[in-house]
Order: structure tokens, then C-alpha cells, then sequence
């Protein structure tokens, strides 16, 4: 193991969170054998992580389907009694599901075997934890090969799950270990620096620092997460290393990501549809809650025809299907879906949205005159605490894919966090909510952030629909003079019928707020002070460049 890691004490036991030490033993229920706490060795350092296997009670080879977790193997863990307002009906799911895998219950009677495997470094699995590293993708490759090479396997692998248990597929199939034979990501981020830790160079306080405790339950060390992203606040060669190369994947994959999960999976799992190598790829990018959606018993069933095809030969796959689906927002729960061959969408046309500060409004044409709107950058009401634009369409308008919002702002000191949302306002001027994390309903259109130092943009990355930060070095701002911002806007599909209203909100504080029990994107470490001043017009022309997707009759 290299020495870039720093390691602590575990931040629980798993005797404190319900585990008991390993013992191999097996257990038959209707057409199921479990095989519990299995050893499986992996690396050079003679260390075992520990799984547990639910296969056919049948001679017939099974296709491995592998879920890679810190959550705990041994956990039942139904989603609707851990987030009663995720969407997962009670009769989604059996008493074997863990958190975010698949169902035995479901997949065992349909030829697969289920290897749900407790991390390296995590619970009673040997090793030192480290999360989104090379280390822990070989490791990961290790199980791949010795799920492929059980006598009950039938030899081609599968890997499935959420979040976490997505995000590292992104890592072992760019390993492409022999006998793994397709994946499926769904709502799973690959870039932790940019998609977790730091949006747009500001530092998330809320989720980030939550979920070192839920991986954190071990026998041994794991990595201090924490320590590490005090040490390291630039992109440099540490969050490279936790950064997949996604250009790697070869393996067929069917991807699903979400419109709802700004902060956290969007924005990663959709560029990691877009950069995969893999010539068989499918993409579902859809409105609703992230959980639900993966146990929904009709995308269970796409799921499987996926997995089929790929790990038992049977079945055309998804072969009949477009190479992308995108459901496009009317409200929450509602809309249609666009099929496509491509993300970004091939019939989106960029457009700039022109910011008039003099009025508050946004247009298509530039405005004829410049103006300036000021808030206060803590929202501490001595000024106003953000500074609004909104455009009502007098025609449909879909808006489908990133926005890339180009600001002139000045502000009162070197630096400034801006905050940007968008939301649709129906015909009476009410906000239209959408799902927002996983949990809530009234979630904005898209959200962007940005640190004003950290704006210098990664031209090698960066796209003309998406601005990349390089995050190298800081580029201070000289106090009261308007510099260009290139702000990402994580990507959203919505649509907006003749009278309805597209309303950008900008300002220094975050702008979707809940209580503070509830885990979501949050940003308090904020280095904003006094005023800021959003410009516009004449040669300060602050626009938004909007994904516009033809309106089908």
C-alpha cells in the first residue's frame, strides 16, 4: 500500500453496529442455499474479505451478480424503514435485502447467485480501508475472479447496486478482469473530489463528513477521510487516484442516473455513460427517487434482460432498446420520455438565456442597456440575500443536459462562494418541485456552485456545454472588479409549457435547505464577506447557455 493514505482508528466497531465475528456456515431456505461469511482471498498480503453468497439449490450454474459494500453484509436493511420518504414499497423488497443491493429473493429463482461482499478494512474483512482507491478496486477484482471460478458459476460476472455499490464499479471494470461480463451503475459519482467533497472548489460539510461514519465500522484502520481532505484541498494527484479511468471500460454496461441527486451521483454517473470505452452501452436517465426506481419491480425485470443476455446468454437484452432514454419533468412524479443515441442528447441545441439586472429577467436577445444586481453574500439580510432572473416562455421549451452559467460578478473581498439554482414556476407563479436527494419532492430544476478562486477552467476536459475546474491553484479576485465566472450547473430534463416561468436564483449561501438532521449538500466553510454584484449587458453580457430539446408535436 502506498503511502499517499492517512489511516485512524475505526469510528465503530461492528459488535457496536450488529455484526458478530466471521463463521463460515450455510443455511437452505426454499430453492436457496447461504453460504455465510465465506473467505476470499485478495492482494499479496494474505488478507480475506468476507462474503456471503445466496445461490440456486440446484446443479445448474448461476450467473454471479457481486455487490461491493461498507454497509454491512449481514444487515437486512429495507430502504423505507431507513428513509420512510424514499418511495421503496414494502413489497419491493424481501427480509434478505441489504442496503442498496439486489434482492436475493428476486434474482436467486432466476438463475443467479447474489455475493454480497463486506469491503476490505470494513466490518470483519482484513486489509485497511481505503474508499475509491486502486488498492480497493484490485481487491475488488480479486472477488470478480473468484465469483467466476466457483463450481456453481456460471463464469460471467455481473456487478449491481447503488451509490457506493455503483461508484466502484466504474473502478474494477476499468481493471477489466477476465471473467467480468457487464455492469450496472446506477447512481453512482467517480469523481470525488468534483462531484463530493468540493462543488465547484467549496467545501460540502453535510454528507461528506456523514458518510465516513457509516463506512467507518472495523477491526482494524481505516482511512482518514477527514485528514486527508484538509491536506489535500487542490485536485492533485491524491483525488486523481480516486478518479477512475472511465475511457478504460470495455465491458458492456447499462446505466441509470437521475435528474434528483444534484450534490451527490448525477453529474458522475452521467459523464460516466459519456466517457465509457464500452461499444454495448444503454443509459436511463429519469426524474424520480433514486431507490425506488432501482427496486421498482419494471426496472427490476430491465435489469435482469440486461443481465441475461450478458452473464446467461438468453434473451435479446436490451437490444430493442434506444441507446438512451431521458425522461423529461413536467412536476414531480410526471413526465414523458425522449429516446436518443447519444448524451448529451444529438437534437440539443445551446442557446444563451441573457441576464437583464436592470429588470430582473432573462431573454433570448442581449439586453440594450448594462445594469447591476447586489446581495449580500451571507444572506444576513443587511442587503438582499440573492439576486433573481426568470424568463415566462411563450411557447413549450424543453431543457434537457447541463447549463453553463457565464456570471460577471464583482465582490467586496478576494473570493466569493456563488450559489446558483433554477426553478420552474407554473402559470400562477408557484414553484413546480421536483425529487431532490433521494428523500424530498420539492427539489429545484438544477443547482451549480462555485468558488471564484478556484474558476481557472481544465480546457482538456472541459467541454462547450461543460465547464471542468481545473482546481489547481487559486486565482484571487480584485475587490470590486467584475470577473467571468463559468459556473456548472448540474445537468436536469424539464419541460415548460406557454406561461410557465424558468426562475435563476444566484446567491452566497446554499439555496435548498432542510433540516439539519437530514443529510443532503451543504456548504458552511464559506470564505464570503460583504456584497456581491452580478453584471450584466453591454461587454459584461452574464448569459446562461441552456440545452433547448425540440418540442415533438
Amino acid at each position: 500500500m502506498t503511502d499517499r493514505y492517512l489511516f485512524r482508528p475505526p469510528r465503530s466497531t461492528p459488535e457496536s453496529r450488529g455484526g458478530r465475528p466471521p463463521e463460515h456456515r450455510v443455511e437452505h431456505r426454499p430453492g436457496m442455499v447461504v453460504e455465510r461469511d465465506v473467505a476470499v482471498p485478495f492482494g499479496d498480503e494474505g488478507h480475506v474479505l468476507y462474503v456471503d453468497v445466496y445461490r440456486p439449490d440446484t446443479d445448474v450454474p448461476a450467473a454471479p451478480l457481486v455487490s461491493w459494500s461498507p454497509y454491512g453484509k449481514h444487515n437486512p436493511a429495507p430502504i423505507g424503514q431507513i428513509y420512510p420518504r424514499a418511495g421503496v414499497r414494502p413489497e419491493w423488497t424481501s427480509d434478505l435485502t441489504t442496503f442498496e443491493a439486489p434482492d436475493p429473493e428476486y434474482w436467486v429463482p432466476h438463475g443467479y447467485a447474489i455475493v454480497l461482499a463486506d469491503v476490505p478494512g470494513t466490518w470483519y474483512s482484513q486489509g485497511r480501508a481505503t474508499y475509491h482507491s486502486p488498492e480497493e478496486a484490485a481487491a475488488f477484482a480479486d472477488l470478480v475472479e473468484w465469483a467466476g471460478t466457483r463450481p456453481w458459476s456460471a463464469g460471467r460476472v455481473g456487478l449491481s447496486g447503488v451509490s457506493y455499490l455503483s461508484s466502484l464499479q466504474w473502478f474494477v471494470a476499468a481493471l477489466d478482469p477476465p471473467h467480468l461480463g457487464a455492469i450496472n451503475p446506477w447512481e453512482g459519482w467517480n469523481d470525488t473530489y468534483r462531484e463530493v467533497a468540493r462543488h465547484g472548489g467549496i467545501p460540502e460539510t453535510s454528507f461528506w463528513p456523514y458518510i465516513w461514519e457509516r463506512w467507518g465500522a472495523s477491526t482494524t484502520e481505516v482511512e482518514d477521510l477527514e485528514a486527508e481532505t484538509a491536506a489535500h484541498p487542490w485536485f492533485d494527484d491524491f483525488w486523481a487516484s480516486k478518479t477512475p479511468d472511465l475511457e478504460a471500460v470495455r465491458v458492456p454496461a447499462y446505466v441509470v442516473a437521475s435528474w434528483a441527486d444534484h450534490g451527490l451521483h448525477s453529474r458522475g454517473t452521467l459523464e460516466g455513460f459519456r466517457r465509457l470505452g464500452s461499444a454495448e452501452k444503454w443509459l436511463d436517465v429519469h426524474g424520480r427517487k433514486k431507490w425506488a426506481y432501482y427496486y421498482e419491480p419494471e426496472l427490476v425485470e430491465r435489469q435482469r434482460a440486461f443481465f441475461d443476455r450478458y452473464l446467461l446468454g438468453r434473451g435479446p437484452g436490451l437490444d430493442d432498446q434506444p441507446p438512451v432514454r431521458a425522461e423529461v419533468r413536467e412536476a414531480y412524479g410526471q413526465g414523458t420520455w425522449r429516446d436518443a443515441r447519444q448524451w448529451p442528447l444529438e437534437d440539443v441545441e445551446l442557446r444563451p438565456l441573457h441576464l437583464d439586472a436592470v429588470d430582473g429577467s432573462l431573454s433570448w436577445s442581449p439586453p440594450d442597456r448594462e445594469g447591476t444586481a447586489s446581495y449580500d453574500g451571507l444572506g444576513s439580510g443587511l442587503a438582499p440575500r440573492r439576486a433573481t432572473f426568470a424568463i415566462t416562455f411563450d411557447e413549450p421549451v424543453q431543457l434537457v443536459g447541463h447549463v453553463r452559467a457565464v456570471l460577471h460578478l464583482s465582490a467586496e473581498t478576494e473570493d466569493a462562494d456563488v450559489f446558483l439554482a433554477l426553478f420552474k414556476l407554473d402559470a400562477a407563479g408557484e414553484q413546480v418541485g421536483f425529487a431532490h436527494y433521494g428523500q424530498f419532492e420539492d427539489g429545484p430544476v438544477a443547482l451549480g456552485w462555485l468558488r471564484a478562486s478556484h474558476r481557472e477552467l481544465d480546457e482538456d476536459l472541459s467541454t462547450e456545454h461543460l465547464p471542468v475546474l481545473a482546481h489547481r491553484r487559486a486565482l484571487p479576485l480584485v475587490p470590486g472588479e467584475p470577473t467571468r465566472l463559468d459556473v456548472e450547473v448540474w445537468p436536469s430534463g424539464t419541460r415548460f409549457a406557454a406561461g410557465e416561468t424558468l426562475l435563476l436564483v444566484v446567491q452566497g449561501t446554499d439555496v435548498m435547505r432542510y433540516p439539519e438532521h437530514l443529510t443532503y449538500a451543504r456548504h458552511t466553510d464559506t470564505v464570503n464577506d460583504g456584497r456581491h454584484t452580478v453584471h450584466t449587458g453591454g461587454a459584461l453580457g452574464s448569459h446562461l447557455l441552456v440545452p433547448v430539446l425540440p418540442v415533438q408535436a
